[in-house]
């Protein structure tokens, strides 16, 4: 028995999908330093309460993304881990951190002072 082929890895067509643009559109202006939620995002996106639709966007972008898919976290003030990432947590963090994010001996920082306001 042979093992299955992975299926390849499809990159969201930010060009053809008007949400996932809206979507990125929105997250391109979130200035450096500072976060926003995943239903942050969709509110804002004109998407109210399709988080889930944020965090498939995001999982779909391709690697090289100029998008700053990490400064987009959870609504608890944390990084969504997750094993299909593969390592993207601790990039996530790191990335925060070097913006300027301070993280709490237990992975969390304070959201309402890090949180972005447009």
């Amino acid at each position: 028995m042979t093992a299955a082929k992975p299926k390849p890895v499809q990159t969201v067509p930010v060009q053809g999908d008007e949400a996932a643009a809206a979507i990125c559109d929105v997250i391109r202006r979130i200035p450096r330093g500072w976060v926003a939620t995943y239903g942050q995002i969709a509110a804002m996106a004109g998407l109210p309460r399709r988080a889930r639709l944020v965090g498939h966007v995001l999982q779909n972008l391709g690697t090289g993304t100029k998008i700053p898919w990490h400064r987009v976290v959870n609504a608890r003030g944390e990084i969504s881990a997750s094993p299909s990432r593969n390592g993207g947590d601790a990039l996530q963090r790191q990335r925060l951190e070097k913006e300027g994010v301070e993280f709490d001996d237990n992975g969390r920082f304070n959201l309402e002072r890090f949180r972005w306001r447009d």
